[in-house]
């Protein structure tokens, strides 16, 4: 392995939350976010700082911002961990800490006995061998998720502990209000609208780790891909290869936000659906041809909202427009690397759908339906986490 490589060679699934009271009516959290004890004491007290330092950096390229869903406040980020000594190193825990509460046990920790449970490996770098071991120049990247109870106190600074065979590796500070946080419109319009992939460990937006523009970027960490599906539990209703078969082909996208187009492209044709015969692109996907047509705008503020996918013929902005929230866009398709008809939206800090870092935000107004599906709930200025039908309004 070139130690110039970026190597990731396992990742840790760390689901950390302050249990404080949980809401009966917040439902069950996202997969890698389940509840922790609460003010739990420190496994291993703090040993004096070592000279020379226990040379393993901890990272955390986009620093996390408490986002609220369905009576839950949550974190979600990374820690890039990286061993720059010439030995290797055995992790055996993680400590996450409140920085500004010294003396106090962890908000919330994963110990060798849970470890083995919450890891996962990711196909970039070397996963050979021990996946808690990390080889001179070896890394690994921590999928993090708090989840708070609504009303509790969020700490403001953050601080990691690595616990490892014979020491322990301080992370630097982190904050938790990183981002300004954008309050956005509806990006399609109507009901029976899933948000699926958004973040847990089954997403592969949230697991999605690239190296694009020469960085290991997430950009899906908090995308969507919005699907409609049918009381059958099925995204089609006929013919499966058929695209106009889909719930959600054709329905109508719309602009989150005032901004500017950056990029407004159309003509791909529409991908012929997956079934269980298997997939192949209508046109091999490349970095240019991935989001397949799709439209860019930039918002203001250093963010990006991104639509991809979407049905050729249908684009109706150039690049240069100046769009109004609420403003038709196009029309949701199955062009790029799309599987099945579906609208992918994300929100970033360039307007590359690869090479930029996915943001969190929040939709001002939307339903969900209740558990049953006996009755709809309204939420205002969040974000839906885990499985839901989201009602966004007729047109």
């Amino acid at each position: 392995m070139s130690p110039h490589a970026i190597c990731i060679a396992t990742v840790f699934t760390t689901a950390l939350a302050l249990a404080a009271g949980a809401s009966a009516s917040a439902g069950a959290l996202p997969e890698g976010c389940e509840p922790a004890r609460a003010g739990a004491a420190a496994a291993h007290a703090r040993a004096s700082a070592p000279f020379p330092p226990i040379q393993l950096q901890v990272r955390t390229p986009l620093e996390p911002t408490v986002l609220p869903s369905a009576g839950k406040s949550y974190l979600v980020y990374e820690l890039h961990l990286h061993n720059f000594s010439a030995g290797a190193m055995s992790l055996r825990g993680i400590q996450v800490l409140d920085a500004d509460q010294s003396g106090t046990g962890p908000v919330a920790e994963i110990l060798e006995a849970q470890l083995d449970k919450r890891m996962r490996k990711v196909t970039i770098g070397d996963s050979a061998g021990d996946p808690r071991k990390l080889a001179s120049g070896q890394g690994t990247v921590a999928f993090l998720c708090l989840a708070f109870d609504r009303g509790a106190p969020v700490p403001a600074r953050l601080r990691h502990r690595i616990l490892l065979d014979g020491g322990i590796a301080d992370g630097p500070v982190i904050g938790t209000r990183a981002t300004a946080l954008r309050v956005l419109g509806r990006p399609v319009v109507g009901t029976n609208w899933s948000p699926d992939n958004n973040p847990s460990l089954h997403s592969h937006h949230r697991m999605g780790l690239w190296v694009a523009g020469g960085a290991a970027q997430i950009s899906r960490r908090y995308a969507f891909d919005w699907k409609k599906y049918g009381k059958d539990g099925n995204p089609w209703s006929g013919d499966q290869r058929d695209v106009r078969a889909y719930h959600a082909y054709g329905e109508k996208t719309v602009a989150v936000a005032d901004g500017t187009v950056i990029a407004a492209q159309d003509g791909y044709p529409d991908n012929i659906p997956r079934t269980a015969a298997g997939f192949e692109p209508a046109v091999p996907v490349t970095m240019e041809s991935i989001a397949g047509n799709r439209v860019v705008l930039d918002i203001g503020g250093g963010q990006f909202a991104y639509y991809a996918h979407l049905q050729p013929g249908s684009v109706r902005v150039k690049a240069g427009d100046r769009v109004r929230r609420g403003q038709w866009l196009a029309a949701v398709g199955n062009s790029g690397d799309a599987r099945q008809p579906h609208l992918h939206f994300q929100l970033t800090n360039s307007a590359d759908i690869m090479a930029s870092e996915g943001l969190p935000h929040l939709f001002d107004r939307y339903r969900v339906q209740s558990a049953g599906g006996a009755a709809w709930e309204l939420r205002s200025r969040e974000y839906p986490m885990g499985s839901a039908v989201v009602d966004f309004g007729a047109d």
